[in-house]
């Protein structure tokens, strides 16, 4: 069974299970609340009952009146005299909201003869049996004795007619309201669950569309969970484009990094082999070609730790200042032989810090790598440091050389990437320098940002780390 057609019948099934147990609760409790009222409205009539018939033996000396009184309640079906009728209709019309079946009515004597039975199921002067229903005793009241009792609502047909009445309309009532309920709840399960389900469904074509090779992105309709969804798989996608022609480039530069020193290697054996080159001059090259393939495989292996969470520090208190000036002086040389000035503006009271000192090497010597590789003949690169207000040691490595295209400064870090100016100006590099310098930076809990205001304009780079790492 479909997830659509399982939200559907969820929600229908607690919306039938809601409105048969409401329709179930509601019935029992009006039922028992009915009766109550209903004996309740019983007992007051057969007390207004009584005191009419107290009145009329009371005018009469006796029970010549019985079917007066009776006339007037609206209890005396078999008529009365003429001049009683009148009496008799309007009291009927009075309590024809109330009942519609006969009620009976049996007044007894004090010596438990049958005075007057509405319904002539007990012939007067008979004894009467055993009655049920509400029981009043009538008076005499210029004696102030008891003369009878008078038995209301005998077989209980204002209780059975009312109640039952107003039972069955409000169950009817209550089925319409309920299948109105269910019908709007069907009507809101289809949409609901067309709504949960049509996300879920374009996720899934698009998912299998990736397994196939293809991309395409979901629709984001909306700002809630399903939305986010789609869009947080929108990002999955973008991301998965980009890393696709990272991948891309990277086989062209790893295939070209590998080719350009195994066939200096190959040219510098065949030299060797033919009495073409010297032992020591084919050495030289080979080393250093092997040196370049060692320098790719450690960057890989790099990237292989950050990618795994692999990255362990071996923090040690070190001098900030040594570190500086170490860096610099390692990598002037290569300066030097550019022409490019590279200088050194720090001060020596710079604080010590906990750091991987081989790690936090590797990490500016990719920046210093990547300054001189992008900064012209007769440019110039600054190295700074300076502790900010927040408590941070601030490390920035600036350059005047080419520069960087906006739309490249958010993927600078990304592994593998490489800018177009890199490439057509066929500077090296394997596009994996800043990315493991992140990584570095962040194991050691600080950040890396890189700055430029355009082409032509340079890069800075900026490490920050906080003193107390």
């Amino acid at each position: 069974m479909s997830l659509r057609w399982r939200i559907m019948g969820s929600t229908v099934l607690v919306v039938v299970l809601t409105v048969l147990t409401s329709v179930g609760v509601g019935y029992y409790a009006t039922q028992s609340r009915l009766g109550v009222f209903v004996d309740r409205i019983g007992s007051d009539e057969a007390v207004q009952l009584a005191r009419n018939l107290s009145r009329e033996y009371t005018a009469t000396g006796g029970w010549e009146t019985v079917d007066r009184a009776l006339s007037e309640a609206g209890y005396n079906y078999d008529g009365g005299r003429p001049e009683e009728q009148g009496h008799a209709e309007g009291a009927e019309q009075s309590l024809e909201l109330f009942h519609n079946d006969r009620v009976r009515v049996v007044v007894v004597s004090m010596d438990g003869r049958v005075v007057r039975d509405n319904l002539s199921k007990q012939l007067t002067g008979t004894t009467a049996p055993s009655l049920d229903g509400n029981r009043e005793t009538v008076f005499d009241l210029a004696a102030d004795q008891p003369v009878g009792h008078v038995y209301m609502d005998v077989n209980h047909e204002f209780l059975s007619s009312e109640s039952q009445g107003f039972l069955n309309t409000l169950l009817y009532i209550t089925a319409i309201s309920g299948l109105l309920t269910v019908g709007i709840a069907v009507l809101l399960a289809t949409w609901l669950s067309k709504r949960i389900t049509s996300p879920v469904t374009a996720l899934t074509e698009a998912t299998q569309a990736i397994a196939q090779g293809d991309t395409a992105h979901l629709p984001v309709a909306s700002s809630d969970e399903l939305g986010k969804m789609s869009a947080a798989f929108n990002r999955m996608i973008s991301s998965l484009e980009t890393q696709r022609e990272l991948r891309r480039q990277l086989i062209n530069d790893v295939s070209h990094e590998l080719n350009t020193p195994l066939s200096v290697i190959l040219l510098e054996a065949k030299g060797l082999r033919d009495g073409l080159q010297t032992a020591e001059h084919a050495s030289d090259h080979i080393i250093q070609e092997v040196n370049r393939l060692r320098g790719l495989v450690t960057d890989l292996d790099w990237l292989a730790e950050t990618d795994h969470g692999e990255l362990k520090l071996s923090l040690q208190a070190s001098s900030v200042y040594e570190l500086l000036t170490a860096e610099a002086d390692r990598w002037q040389p290569q300066a030097r032989s550019r022409r490019i000035e590279m200088s050194l503006q720090i001060s020596d009271d710079l604080p010590d810090m906990n750091l991987d000192r081989m790690r936090m090497s590797q990490a500016l010597g990719n920046v210093l790598g990547n300054a001189l590789h992008c900064t012209e003949t007769g440019g110039s690169i600054v190295i700074g440091a300076t502790v900010e207000r927040d408590g941070a040691l601030a490390i920035t490595i600036a350059d005047n050389g080419i520069g960087i295209h906006p739309t490249d400064l958010p993927h600078v870090f990304d592994r593998f990437y490489r800018t177009n100016q890199s490439r057509s100006r066929g500077i090296g590099g394997k596009g994996l320098g800043l990315a493991i310098t992140r990584a570095i930076v962040e194991a050691h809990g600080g950040l890396v940002a890189v700055a430029s205001d355009g082409l032509g304009q340079g890069v800075t780079v900026t490490i920050r780390l906080p003193l107390n790492k």
